[in-house]
């Protein structure tokens, strides 16, 4: 049998014999090893956890609202690269994001570091998208609803 055909209420897909919640575990299980193949993805995801500020620094102006660390991303950036710019720079880090503003700095590197993690999140999402996509269709079919 095919992954279309239903008997008693289960359906096959992959040569097992699975009810409508298993189906869809299992579609999106197959989708997501489909999708998240390629160096792309995992550079994406890497740069958002490369993000998460768990590395200790002292120093902090406005220490009661700032983020208690910094990210190793954001070090190897500063590091890497020393310029500044004239004025202060628009960026957005995770916790100045849920409380709704804006962090800025002067710094090339900060910038650059802060905004990489973003760009690693616009690709999860993509592909995501893609993923959910490609799995009520691939249900739809097989089930018919």
């Amino acid at each position: 049998m095919d992954t279309t055909e239903q008997l008693n209420g289960k359906y096959f897909f992959d040569g097992m014999s699975v009810d409508k919640d298993e189906l869809l575990l299992w579609l999106i299980l197959d989708e997501f090893t489909k999708t998240f193949t390629g160096i792309t993805d995992i550079v994406a995801v890497a740069s958002m956890l490369a993000s998460v500020p768990f590395v200790p620094v002292s120093g902090k102006l406005d220490a009661r609202r700032a983020t208690s660390g910094t990210s190793p991303l954001s070090l190897f950036s500063r590091t890497l690269i020393r310029q500044r710019f004239k004025k202060a720079q628009k960026t957005i880090t995770w916790s100045k994001m849920w409380r709704g503003e804006w962090a800025y700095t002067t710094s090339v590197g900060a910038y650059i570091g802060r905004w990489v993690p973003w760009i690693g999140a616009v690709i999860t999402m993509y592909d995501l998208s893609i993923i959910t996509h490609n799995v009520v269709r691939r249900y739809r079919l097989i089930t018919g609803e």
